[in-house]
Order: structure tokens, then C-alpha cells, then sequence
């Protein structure tokens, strides 16, 4: 049951509502590994890293909300609990510890890499049932791309 009354037909709010709900998992452990990563970075390019790292927070942060009241405008529940996430995510979790700054940034190309990955199979889903959201899903994995994009060159 939904309180919201939506636009999309019950199939077509199933496909978008997992697609918003696998990419509103995968933003917040996005922004979660990111921050750990931040936290533990050291090394000659620390400062470059860890001022990175931050922007992908920002990044996730910004469109897990956006991503979020999205599913909420077309009657699906957006869930970020803790319990969701550890269920769900595709991302593999970032070591432990103090982390050299090379290793910081192998961890997070790899992160985007699945994260985008998802997300390029959530725009071709939601091509036909809702532009809108597969509109919030481009915008985001263009941010996401330039992300990995900048950490890529970092190794370079």
C-alpha cells in the first residue's frame, strides 16, 4: 500500500522503486566508505586525497536525498537503515586501520567503478517506465564518473 499516489503504473513503480532503492544503498555506503577512507588517509598526497574524498561525500550525500524523496514522490519508501545497507550493498568494505594514500585511492576508483556500474544498469531501467528518475540517475552518475575520472588521475 502507498499513501502517495503516483503517475507510474504498480509495475512500473516496482522497477523504479528498486532502482531508487539500490542506488540510495549504494550512495550512503558510497559516502560512508569515502568518510572511512577520509579518516584514515596518510601519506605524501594526503592533503589532495583527503580533500577528494570529502567531494564524493558531498556528492553522495547530496543525491542520496534527492534520490530518496524521489522514491517517496512515486510511493515507494526509500530505506537507508544501517540493516538495509549491510544487506544490500555491492560495495566491498575499505580496509581497516590507517590507509597509504595510493591504496586510498585504488579503493575508492574500485567503489565508483561498482557504484556506477549499478547505476548505468539502473538508467537503462528506468528509460521507459520514468525519464524523471532515469534523469536524476544521469545527472548523478555524471558526478560519479567525474569522481572516478579525478581519483583515476591521481594514479597516474
Amino acid at each position: 500500500m502507498s499513501v502517495v499516489k503516483s503517475a507510474l503504473t504498480e509495475g512500473d513503480r516496482k522497477v523504479v522503486g528498486d532502482a531508487l532503492q539500490g542506488a540510495l544503498v549504494d550512495l550512503i555506503d558510497l559516502s560512508l566508505a569515502a568518510k572511512q577512507v577520509h579518516w584514515n588517509v596518510v601519506g605524501p598526497r594526503f592533503r589532495s586525497v583527503h580533500l577528494q574524498l570529502d567531494e564524493v561525500v558531498d556528492t553522495a550525500r547530496q543525491h542520496s536525498d534527492i534520490v530518496a524523496e524521489r522514491a517517496s514522490a512515486v510511493g515507494v519508501n526509500p530505506d537507508g537503515r544501517s540493516k538495509t545497507l549491510a544487506k544490500t550493498t555491492a560495495i566491498d568494505s575499505v580496509p581497516d586501520g590507517w590507509i597509504k594514500d595510493v591504496d586510498a585511492v585504488k579503493a575508492l576508483v574500485e567503489a565508483l567503478r561498482v557504484v556506477i556500474d549499478r547505476m548505468r544498469e539502473r538508467i537503462e531501467a528506468t528509460a521507459d517506465p520514468d525519464p524523471v528518475s532515469q534523469d536524476i540517475l544521469i545527472t548523478l552518475t555524471a558526478e560519479l564518473e567525474k569522481h572516478a575520472w579525478m581519483f583515476q588521475a591521481e594514479s597516474a
